[in-house]
């Protein structure tokens, strides 16, 4: 008898920080995290960086419970942390879903519901755009506000 695949639930998020894009994918696993075809260890050497991947899960304790794919490009190491960082919240967001105020208010005391893990994703900052961007460099100027030396005469 063949075996039928069932197939798998994506929830996919979007994440920006400075010239960094990030599209994660979120599926029900054992809670690997693979990032442009590599391990998380493998792909990032700083802690820093790790702990930002990551931290989103960890807030919701849902750390063993999902697959984490990630395509990721442009920025540096830290940037690129920061939009995976803003990705896995969004699809953690996306899983949550749109839930009434009256589901909400049906979860038992000890239970935490899906809004009131967002709410505590958006309260830790993980749904929020860090805005900050390289300024450009404007002309007649040595960078972006660095000028040449005055000199009168």
């Amino acid at each position: 008898m063949a075996e039928v695949k069932t197939k798998k639930t994506y929830y996919w998020g979007t994440g920006r920080r400075k010239t960094a894009v990030a599209r994660v994918r979120l599926a029900e696993g054992t809670g690997q995290i693979s990032i442009n075809g590599r391990s998380l260890e493998d792909y990032f050497t700083e802690e820093k960086d790790r702990q930002a991947v990551v931290a989103p899960l960890e807030l919701c304790d849902m750390r063993r419970r999902f697959d984490v794919f990630v395509n990721v490009k442009g920025g540096g190491f830290t940037g690129q942390s920061g939009a995976i960082c803003q990705g896995v919240a969004r699809a953690l967001k996306e899983y949550f879903g749109p839930v009434d105020a009256a589901a909400a208010e049906s979860t038992p005391e000890g239970e935490s519901s899906p809004p009131a893990l967002v709410k505590k994703l958006r309260d830790s900052g993980y749904l929020t755009r860090d805005g900050r961007m390289k300024e450009r460099k404007k002309y007649g100027k040595k960078g972006a506000r660095k000028s040449f030396q005055f000199s009168k005469r």
